[in-house]
C-alpha cells in the first residue's frame, strides 16, 4: 500500500488542515457528523518492532520480506491433532503413537463394520477426534479461536500471532501526547491487511503515562474496515444496537496519518473509524455501576459446565477485568443451570441470572444484521457484562465489520428469524425455547421492524454518512473510492465477487458484501414474511447436513470438513473410494516421516503445523484491494 502524503489539492487541504482542540468527553468524541484528525509518530526501531514475528510452518498467503506472517489452517488445527494422537501427553508425538492411533481410528470408525471407511466414515470420526467442546478451540467443532493460556483469542490470536505495544506519539486534533502505547490489533481484519500498510491499532494511553486521557477515555481502538467496502458497518451497526436500547460501543471516525523518520512524513494512512474500547469506563457510562465484570468469551458452547476449576475458563470468557470469586463462582452457577438444570428449573430460574429483555434486545438486532460472525455460529465477537447489583448477565455487540450479511453464507438477506443458530449451541438453543425469552425476542423483532430497521431510515444514514466520508476516502485510492460509491449507490460490489475456482475446500473463501441499503430492504420483507407465518426463512445451518450440519458457516468451520477430503485422497492407494486398515496405517506412518522435518523421531506442535500447512487447503483472506 502506497502512503500519501496530504498535498493533493486545496479543498482536500483545507478539510485536512482544519484542526481543533480534542474531544473533552465521550459524547462529543463519538459522533458521527465528523471525522477527526490523528497522527501517529514512531522512530524507525518502534515501528519495525510493532510488528509481529512470523509463524513458522504455514501459508496464509504471507509474502516474504513484508513482515506478514506464513500461516495457514494447519496452525489452527494443530493443537487438536496433537492432542488426539499423543497418548502419553508429553507434547510430541512419536511414530509409535501416530500409527497406534491410525490403527485404533480404523476400528473405531468403521462403524458399519466393514473393514472400510468411506468419506462419510472420515468426516465424523475427524470431528469427533478433534472436536473439543468448551475446551480450547471453542468448542463445538472447527478451527480453535481460543489461543494458549493468556494468548489472544481469535483468528490470527489462536495461530499464535501475538501483538506487543511499543511506544509511540500520538496527536489528536491539536492535543499532543508524548507517549503512548500502540500494538497492532484484529484478527480476521489483521489477515486481510497482512499485506497492506493499514493494519488496524489499539491505543493504550495510561501504559508509559499514567491518567493520560482523551475525552475521558484511556484506550481508543482504530478499526481498518478493511472487509467492508462501505467503511459503514461497524458504525451503523453499533448504532442500530444502541437505537434498540442494547449497550453497545459507540463509534466516530479518524483521518489517521504516519510519521516515521526516514519513511514517511505525515503519510496519510487512511480512514479508520475509532470503536469505544469496552473496559470499566464503557460499563460505568453504560450501567451507571463501577464494580461490574466484562467478559468477551470464544467459544461455541457458551455457559457449559467443566467443574469447580476455574483455570477450566479462564481463556473461554477472556475476563477483561480482575474477577472477583463471587463473579466466578456466578459464570459457574449459571454454566450448572444451563448444562444440567431441566426445562422447568432453567425456565423458572433464567431471570436470575439473565437479563432477559435487554437479551431480548440484543438477539433481535443480531438476527437482523443477519450478523453470523457472532454468538450465532463460530461463538465470538459479543461482549457479556455482569452487573454488580442485579447479578445478571447482559450481552452487547463487537467487532461489527461482518454486520448486514457480510459473512460467508449465501442469501444472508433470507436468514431464518427462528433458526438463525447451529443447532448445537446449547445456550441460545435452551434459552430460547424458555417461553418469556421467546415472546420478548419475537416482541422486540416486531416492534423493530416498525421503527429502526426501516429500509428507507437505514438508507438515510448511509447517505448522509457518504458525504462526510467519501472526500477521506477519495485520499486512500481511485479503487476505494469507486467500491464505496457502488456501495453508496446500492450497486453489487463485482470486484471481490467470488468464482467457483477461488472458493477454497472447506468454506473460506471472498463473496460480495450486499450494500446496506439493498439488504436492508430484503431482510426487512423477508422478516414481515416470517413474522406474518407466510415464510420460514433459512436456517443457518440448513444445506445438505439439515440443521446442525454442514450447511452453515458454523458447519464450514469443522474439522472434517478440512481433513476429511484430504485424509481420504492421500489414503486412498487402490483408489476405490475407501480406506482399509492396512491404508490407514501406511498413511499415518507416511505423514509422520513428513512432519519430522529434522528427523530425530519425535514431532513438536510446529512440526505438525508446518506439515498440515502443507496438506490443508489455503484460506482466500481478500484485502478488498486497498
Amino acid at each position: 500500500m502506497l502512503l500519501r502524503p496530504i498535498v493533493l489539492g486545496i479543498s482536500l487541504i483545507a478539510s485536512f488542515s482544519s484542526h481543533a482542540a480534542a474531544p473533552k468527553s465521550g459524547t462529543e468524541l463519538f459522533n458521527l457528523s465528523r471525522i477527526w484528525n490523528v497522527t501517529f509518530r514512531f522512530s524507525s526501531n518502534q515501528w519495525s518492532s510493532i510488528k509481529p514475528a512470523e509463524v513458522q510452518g504455514g501459508r496464509f498467503g504471507g509474502r516474504p520480506g513484508n513482515g506478514a506472517p506464513a500461516m495457514g489452517l494447519g496452525n489452527f488445527l494443530a493443537p487438536r491433532v496433537l492432542n488426539a494422537l499423543d497418548s502419553d501427553h508429553d507434547g510430541v508425538l512419536t511414530l509409535s503413537e501416530v500409527t497406534k492411533t491410525f490403527e485404533r481410528w480404523a476400528v473405531e470408525w468403521d462403524t458399519r463394520k466393514l473393514g472400510l471407511l468411506n468419506a462419510d466414515d472420515l468426516r465424523a470420526g475427524l470431528n469427533k477426534a478433534l472436536s473439543q467442546p468448551g475446551g480450547p478451540g471453542g468448542g463445538g467443532g472447527g478451527p480453535g479461536l481460543q489461543a494458549r493460556a493468556g494468548g489472544r483469542n481469535g483468528l490470527s490470536g489462536a495461530a499464535g500471532i501475538d501483538f506487543k505495544f511499543v511506544e509511540g506519539q500520538l496527536t489528536f486534533e491539536e492535543t499532543d501526547l508524548p507517549r503512548v502505547a500502540v500494538r497492532y490489533k484484529g484478527n480476521g481484519t489483521y489477515m486481510d491487511a497482512r499485506n497492506t500498510e493499514k493494519k488496524s491499532l489499539k491505543v493504550d494511553l495510561n501504559e508509559f503515562t499514567k491518567k493520560q486521557k482523551i475525552a475521558g477515555l484511556s484506550k481508543l481502538n482504530f478499526h481498518n474496515n478493511i472487509t467492508d467496502p462501505g467503511w459503514m458497518n461497524e458504525p451503523l451497526g453499533h448504532q442500530l444496537y444502541r437505537d434498540a436500547g442494547v449497550p453497545a460501543p459507540r463509534t466516530t471516525y479518524a483521518r489517521v496519518n504516519m510519521t516515521i523518520p526516514g519513511k514517511w512524513t505525515n503519510a496519510y494512512l487512511g480512514l479508520y473509524s475509532i470503536v469505544e474500547n469496552p473496559d470499566s469506563a464503557w460499563a460505568e457510562d453504560r450501567f451507571g455501576v463501577k464494580k461490574g465484570a466484562i467478559f468477551k468469551p470464544v467459544t461455541r458452547a457458551l455457559f457449559d459446565y467443566q467443574g469447580e476449576d476455574w483455570s477450566k475458563y479462564q481463556q473461554i470468557y477472556d475476563p477483561k477485568t480482575t474477577l472477583t470469586e463471587e463473579q466466578k463462582r456466578r459464570v459457574l452457577d449459571f454454566s450448572k443451570l444451563i448444562t444440567q438444570a431441566e426445562d422447568e428449573e432453567l425456565a423458572r430460574r433464567l431471570p436470575e441470572f439473565l437479563e432477559i429483555d435487554t437479551f431480548a434486545r440484543y438477539l433481535a438486532v443480531t438476527v437482523w444484521l443477519s450478523s453470523a460472525d457472532s454468538i450465532l455460529t463460530i461463538g465470538q465477537n459479543y461482549l457479556v457484562y455482569l452487573h454488580p447489583k442485579t447479578q445478571r448477565f447482559h450481552f452487547a455487540p463487537w467487532d461489527l465489520d461482518r454486520a448486514f450479511g457480510n459473512f460467508f453464507f449465501p442469501s444472508p438477506e433470507e436468514l431464518s428469524i427462528r433458526e438463525a443458530w447451529n443447532s448445537d449451541n446449547r445456550f441460545l438453543e435452551r434459552v430460547m425455547k424458555v417461553e418469556v425469552v421467546r415472546k420478548a425476542y419475537l416482541g422486540h423483532m416486531e416492534e423493530f421492524q416498525k421503527n429502526i430497521f426501516q429500509p428507507t431510515r437505514l438508507a438515510a444514514q448511509v447517505d448522509a454518512l457518504a458525504k462526510l466520508l467519501r472526500p477521506a476516502i477519495q485520499m486512500e485510492n481511485s479503487e476505494a473510492a469507486s467500491r464505496f460509491d457502488s456501495v453508496v449507490a446500492d450497486k453489487p460490489n463485482t470486484t471481490t465477487q467470488e468464482t467457483p475456482q477461488d472458493r477454497p475446500q472447506g468454506g473460506f473463501g471472498r463473496r460480495s458484501p450486499p450494500p446496506i441499503k439493498s439488504f436492508a430492504l430484503a431482510r426487512h420483507r423477508s422478516v414481515a414474511d416470517q413474522l406474518a407465518g407466510k415464510s420460514q426463512g433459512k436456517p443457518l445451518s440448513g444445506g445438505a447436513g439439515g440443521r446442525g450440519g454442514r450447511g452453515g458457516p458454523g458447519g464450514n468451520f469443522e474439522p472434517r470438513n478440512f481433513m476429511g477430503p484430504i485424509f481420504l485422497t492421500a489414503a486412498d492407494i487402490d483408489a476405490d473410494g475407501a480406506i482399509n486398515r492396512k491404508e490407514m496405517l501406511t498413511l499415518g506412518a507416511k505423514w509422520f516421516s513428513e512432519w519430522d522435518r529434522k528427523g530425530t523421531g519425535k514431532v513438536t506442535q510446529e512440526d505438525l503445523a508446518t506439515g498440515l500447512n502443507v496438506l490443508l487447503p489455503r484460506p482466500n483472506f481478500g484485502t478488498q484491494g486497498r
